[in-house]
């Protein structure tokens, strides 16, 4: 007599959960029931338990009947891209969320040959794959909603009459066609801004020529590419313009003369504005011996611009000053900018000065501000300085050395003591500087000059910024505050486990501060792994943000912390300004009576503002890089990884500096898998490992001039340098 079959348990309601978060995708019951072998009328009782569980929230039934965790996105949906991580990958948000909390990220799949091309910006129809909870993949299936209004790129004319449009954007691939009698005089290769026009010729959109640039590769067409494409203001309007040719001398009246204190500009070579101005002294006091008594004068703009008129609006709109390699597009009229809001030598200036008196360990006992007058008795260099402090003064210096110098070195000595018992986030990340002939060719790349007058400079202004928070604050005036939030969880979890590969370790369960992470920089300071682990301490951190709700500034280690010392160039500082104005009720120019129910607003703007000005000081650069190096295709270079994606590697060249990618298809064959944690691609037959801060020699494949991107290959036989792993294969399993 044949045993009866042991009947299968059924799973319960935790078993079920489990199987559905595990899951890429989405279940339906015939994977459920093939998971957990059910049969017959078993499967009417997993339909009744996946009713149950529906019912209390625990999983959502998506298309066909399928289920996934709650909060799962389906498997296509619409998401807008909304920007890159760190490593250059387009990052989406789904458009439809109703759930409680934040939604997935979706990571967006690079174009493959005939794929959608997309960009920031765009609402995408999409397949999404499941990463794991709160990470998917999408792969672009087709555009929606409106399409971008113009294209920046070069004309090309065509024998029928009619032409095409190369657009500089790296996103767009392929090229628009301009109908005959649309191309509005442009002739070939010169730079167009063109209105995209309804339906297709040839497959390709159409565009109609609606302004003339200038030929590429003319001088300044490099950051005027970047001005259009990143929709920069940069034409002043006529009533802006007028105000500012009328503005005089500044009023005497409500202001403390400070002309006689001989405070001095320190500035780059090339600086045209002057906005802030230094002086120090050995306190007088006998209760503070080996104080500091300095002071920071600051151009008084808020005098110049006031709420609601034309400069207002316009400086606005801008939100800052932008700087390329060859030009300034300044946030106010050069007759400000360059005139009465700059602090020249030998010329009386109105501005906002704060005193502050520190200790002999640098910290800061009182400060006082005040409206006043001032005349700055030298315009001097970083260079000028640093070379006189070293013994080499020059006939400008000279009489200045200990009488203004010395002083100032002297009360930066107590403030940088101050800045390390704080515990300042130090990263090592080397800057380049390109230098541009009169004719707009790149003439070098290199480093850009450090030097004790930089940090000088930069620690009295941090100073300055910190008594402005604390003075708005006391006077229960609005401030917009400098915000620098503490890394969130999940990328310290990410660091963390990045650091244990290298026998480093981040401590958990305490008050995070940047000591914590200077103190790991310090273990690998000198190192091979120096440069990768500056690289992705510096990806964990938070960006800085402009907000009127305070919450600290971690990397410099400060409670409170508001930009006061450049209201030239960035509107967050003249907001400052005209809280301190009006709270200290010093005459004009103070807050408009309904700011305070803008300031949520008016930061958000600003951080965008700041976030699209450095985006296009970052293309000009590397538009200019690439046309340097364009005739070198086929050279070697040593490089390092600066970057680690699914679809290649980011490397950066050690002479130049200039960046480029190495596409995942060229590395030596094999499948390579993108590990996420340890910022790197690991083959998986042969298990070699390229990872962020990896070294070796590479070769210039390919130089785009009109987007400014360049791609490189491994050189044959390259000798990597620097940490190269090759983990070991994991353990068989015993069958």
């Amino acid at each position: 007599m044949s045993k009866l079959k042991k009947p299968i348990p059924l799973p319960s309601k935790q078993d079920v959960l489990d199987f559905i978060r595990t899951s890429p995708g989405h279940v339906g019951k015939r994977e459920l029931a093939r998971a957990f072998n059910l049969r017959g009328a078993d499967k009417i009782a997993l339909k009744a338990l996946l009713k149950e569980l529906e019912g209390e929230g625990a999983v959502a039934r998506g298309r066909k009947r399928r289920f996934a965790g709650p909060g799962a996105l389906p498997d296509v949906g619409v998401v807008e891209i909304v920007g890159t991580d760190t490593d250059g990958e387009l990052l989406a948000r789904p458009i439809a969320w109703e759930e409680e909390g934040r939604p997935p990220r979706v990571f967006m799949a690079p174009a493959r040959h005939g794929d959608v091309v997309v960009g920031v910006g765009d609402r995408v129809l999409a397949k999404l794959r499941r990463l794991r909870d709160d990470t998917y993949e999408g792969r672009a299936i087709r555009l929606v909603g409106e399409a971008k209004a113009r294209v920046l790129g070069v004309f090309e004319p065509m024998p029928d009459g009619s032409g095409r449009i190369r657009p500089t954007s790296r996103k767009e691939k392929s090229d628009y066609v301009v109908p005959k009698g649309e191309g509005g005089g442009a002739e070939s290769g010169e730079l167009v801004l063109a209105d995209l026009l309804p339906g297709r010729l040839y497959g390709l959109r159409q565009a109609a020529v609606k302004e003339r640039l200038g030929k590429l590769g003319a001088p300044r067409s490099v950051s005027l590419v970047a001005i259009y494409a990143n929709e920069i203001p940069f034409v002043f309007p006529d009533d802006a313009l007028r105000q500012a040719d009328a503005a005089g001398a500044a009023a005497m009246e409500h202001r403390r003369d400070l002309r006689a204190v001989p405070l001095v500009t320190i500035d780059g070579e090339d600086a045209r504005d002057f906005d802030d101005a230094v002086w120090a002294e050995p306190d007088p006091d006998p209760d503070n011996r080996g104080g500091w008594h300095c002071m920071v004068a600051i151009a008084d703009v808020s005098w110049y611009v006031r709420p609601g008129d034309a400069l207002d609006k316009e400086a606005f709109k801008r939100g800052n000053s932008v700087y390329f390699p060859d030009r300034v597009v300044p946030m106010l009229p050069e007759a400000l900018s360059n005139g009465w809001c700059s602090l020249k030598p030998d010329e009386e200036r109105g501005c906002l000065a704060v005193d502050f008196v520190l200790d002999k360990d640098g910290r800061k006992l009182r400060h006082k501000f005040a409206r006043a007058m001032m005349r700055s008795v030298a315009r001097l260099t970083y260079t000028q300085v640093q070379e006189a402090r070293d013994g080499r003064p020059d006939a400008l210096t000279a009489p200045l050395l200990e009488t203004v110098i010395a002083p100032l070195y002297g009360a930066w000595a107590a403030l940088f003591k101050a800045r390390v018992d704080r515990g300042v986030l130090e990263l090592d990340i080397p800057e380049r500087k390109v230098e541009i002939s009169e004719d707009g060719k790149v003439i070098a790349i290199a480093p850009r000059a450090r030097f004790d007058s930089h940090r000088l400079i930069e620690d009295f202004m941090i100073q300055a910024n910190v008594c402005a928070a604390e003075e708005l604050e006391h006077l229960h005036q609005p401030c917009m505050y400098r915000v620098h939030d503490k890394p969130n969880p999940e990328k310290l979890e990410s660091l963390r486990e990045f650091l244990s590969s290298m026998d480093l370790s981040l401590a958990r369960g305490q008050v995070l501060k940047p000591a914590a992470f200077n103190q790991i920089l310090e273990k690998v300071k000198g190192s091979a792994n120096e440069t990768l682990v500056n690289e992705v301490v510096l990806r964990s951190q938070a960006q800085a943000v402009y907000a009127p709700e305070n919450l600290g500034h971690f990397g410099l280690g400060l409670a409170r912390y508001a930009h006061f010392t450049s209201p030239i160039r960035r509107y967050a500082d003249l907001l400052v300004h005209r809280a301190l104005v009006s709270g200290l009720k010093q005459g004009p120019g103070g807050l408009s009576a309904d700011a305070v129910g803008e300031f949520v607003e008016w930061g958000e703007h600003i951080s965008m503002t700041e976030r699209r000005a450095a985006t296009a000081e970052r293309e000009a650069v590397d538009r200019y890089v690439t046309a340097f190096l364009a005739d070198r295709v086929g050279a070697t270079f040593a490089a390092k990884v600066s970057g680690v994606t699914r679809f290649g590697m980011f490397i950066t060249l050690d002479d130049t500096g200039a960046d480029g990618l190495i596409p995942v298809g060229s590395l030596p064959e094999d499948y390579y898998v993108h590990d996420e944690a340890r910022h790197a691609l690991v083959g998986k037959r042969t298990r070699k490992t390229f990872q962020l801060g990896q070294r070796f020699q590479v070769v210039l494949h390919e130089a785009n001039t009109l987007t400014g991107s360049m791609v490189f290959h491994l050189a044959e036989g390259a000798r990597e340098r620097g940490p190269v792993r090759r983990p070991a294969p994991p353990p068989r399993r015993r069958r």
